[in-house]
């Protein structure tokens, strides 16, 4: 019993003795605001579904029966590397793309979409910059308003918003040029 005592005070008192060194890394600095920037931007998004050269692309389907002539049926997820001009005409200077994919989220007769596409630029003050945008997109509704969430370049940590008009609608093919608002604030 006495030996029990022994070991116990020995294992105690070594425990006690040995030295923990442990460090939590991390060099602080002063808070200082940093200035923001507002920037706005407007540009044209070609989202082109049909003919020989889509620009969107559908990568899933829903397991279910769509309606007739329905170019984006609920459940559907697409693809897309469309085009940013300057004017609402194909033919106008592209300025970037806008990558990424979208679903149709809605079930009813009101297309609405979710989704998460860089506007990546690829010309001008911007070029090699992006926004990213993650939102839900009620295309039938005629003042919508899209989620920018981040960016990257001139746009890191971008935060803001994108009016978005409809400028021409095939409601046959799906195809669409959307006008794009931007607002961001930005460092």
């Amino acid at each position: 019993m006495v030996r029990g005592i022994l070991l116990a005070w020995i294992v105690v008192l070594s425990i006690a003795a040995a030295s923990v060194h442990c460090e939590y890394y991390s060099r602080s600095t002063p808070y200082e605001p940093v200035r923001q920037h507002k920037t706005h931007l407007r540009f044209f998004l070609h989202d082109t579904l049909s003919g020989k050269k889509p620009t969107a692309v559908i990568v899933a389907r829903a397991n279910n029966t769509p309606k007739l002539n329905d170019p984006t049926p609920f459940g559907t997820a697409f693809a897309i590397d469309d085009p940013l001009t300057e004017g609402p005409e194909l033919t106008s200077k592209v300025i970037g793309n806008a990558q990424g994919l979208y679903l149709s989220s809605s079930q009813d007769k009101n297309l609405t979409l979710v989704m998460y596409v860089d506007l990546g630029f690829t010309t001008g003050k911007f070029k090699g910059s992006s926004l990213s945008v993650f939102s839900r997109n009620p295309v039938t509704e005629s003042n919508r308003e899209l989620a920018v969430v981040g960016g990257r370049g001139k746009f890191r940590m971008a935060r803001g918003f994108i009016k978005v008009k409809t400028s021409y609608l095939n409601t046959t093919n799906g195809d669409a040029v959307l006008e794009y608002k931007v607002t961001v604030v930005h460092p």
